[in-house]
């Protein structure tokens, strides 16, 4: 019997979900997928600047599968950057943080989006 999906925690969804080149006269037929929790991986170790062990935390999961998710977000945007492809941040084995029914996931969530709006910022 499989071992059944472990979800991640994620703050909120991109409010911006697809992003490439601008130059629209190039052929741009080929697309990356990058999925929910690798942007939020990015957002929590690159913009709010938390270490592995921190991001784990706050996503519920271990810190050895936030480093698998990180490579792969990492490898994804540069192929996208480097070889003009576009990038679409869709699926993924995620569930919003207000959908938890544990209390414990507001209290992990660091900028609070979901409750107070996205200019909230960890300060910690």
């Amino acid at each position: 019997m499989a071992r059944p999906k472990k979800w991640r925690r994620v703050c909120q969804l991109p409010e911006v979900n697809k992003f490439g080149p601008v130059d629209l006269s190039k052929n741009t037929e080929q697309s990356i997928i990058m999925t929910v929790e690798e942007y939020e991986t990015i957002r929590l170790m690159d913009l709010e600047g938390l270490n592995q062990e921190q991001s784990a935390d706050i996503m519920g999961v271990a810190r050895s599968t936030i480093q698998r998710i990180y490579e792969s977000a990492r490898k994804k945007l540069a192929d996208s950057l480097v070889n003009g492809k576009i990038l679409k941040i869709e699926g993924g084995d995620y569930k919003l943080c207000n959908d938890f029914t544990d209390k414990e996931c507001c209290d992990r969530c660091i900028n609070y989006r979901h409750r107070w709006g996205k200019n909230m910022r960890f300060r910690g």
